[in-house]
């Protein structure tokens, strides 16, 4: 459970125990809160894992999330859930459906499927349709305040940071050795991960609209996810990561 959304996840927890899930809730709250966080743990807590997870992002190439992305949720949910559970479709930056995929997307949450739950994720709620709105139990996320800081982990993630800054940029060897050399028995690649992550963020906030680092972080996220849910190779996927910086 994630540090300052205590109460958020606790109502989910109880729904859940209690056999009271609604079909589809609305996450709202600023950017980078851990919002969608909180939505992957939550499908890992009652059990829905790869392939019953299906996250909806914008493509890279396209400013919206468009109708033919909504129509393949609907072919993800005409299938039977294949570890007997949920099924469950995170949106993520729902306000970028375009009018289509939002109206498209309708027909599901007013005729919802047994054991299916919808998520969306969303920063600016008020540029969803209000049909889409009044479908879905809004759950406000807000900014922790005073959050602790963690030494440990900030002294950690700057020892993975070190190891790394040398090896962004350079040669194809150096990035093949790097990857060889990581002990995935004592280093969480998860950690990784997210110390990769708030790099390239930090340098979108000074160059923003770089392309390559953008497809970077999509690529973060993509792995990330898959190292949550599947048994994805961490050498193999560092290595892929690693060629792409």
């Amino acid at each position: 459970m994630l540090v300052g959304h205590k109460k958020q996840w606790e109502f989910l927890k109880n729904k859940h125990k209690t056999n009271q899930l609604s079909h589809a809730y609305l996450f709202t709250g600023a950017e980078g809160i851990g919002k969608k966080m909180l939505g992957l743990e939550f499908a890992e807590l009652i059990g829905c894992k790869f392939p019953d997870l299906k996250i909806v992002t914008k493509k890279e190439d396209k400013s919206e999330i468009d109708i033919s992305q909504i129509r393949e949720v609907q072919n993800f949910l005409s299938y039977k859930s294949y570890n007997g559970g949920y099924k469950i479709v995170i949106i993520n930056d729902a306000e970028k459906m375009n009018v289509d995929a939002q109206d498209c997307l309708l027909k599901d949450l007013e005729e919802p499927k047994e054991k299916t739950l919808f998520i969306l994720i969303s920063s600016k709620p008020d540029m969803l349709l209000p049909t889409i709105f009044s479908r879905c139990q809004t759950i406000k996320f807000f900014k922790p305040k005073d959050l602790p800081k963690n030494v440990e982990k900030i002294e950690k993630e700057e020892e993975i940071l070190k190891g790394l800054l040398p090896v962004i940029n350079s040669s194809l060897v150096n990035k093949f050795k790097y990857a060889k050399s990581v002990d995935f028995e004592k280093q969480n690649f998860g950690e990784i991960l997210e110390v990769l992550q708030k790099y390239f963020r930090n340098i979108l906030l000074s160059d923003y609209g770089n392309k390559k680092v953008i497809n970077i972080i999509n690529l973060i996220e993509d792995l990330n996810n898959k190292f949550i849910f599947t048994n994805i190779n961490p050498k193999l996927a560092l290595e892929i990561l690693l060629m792409e910086t």
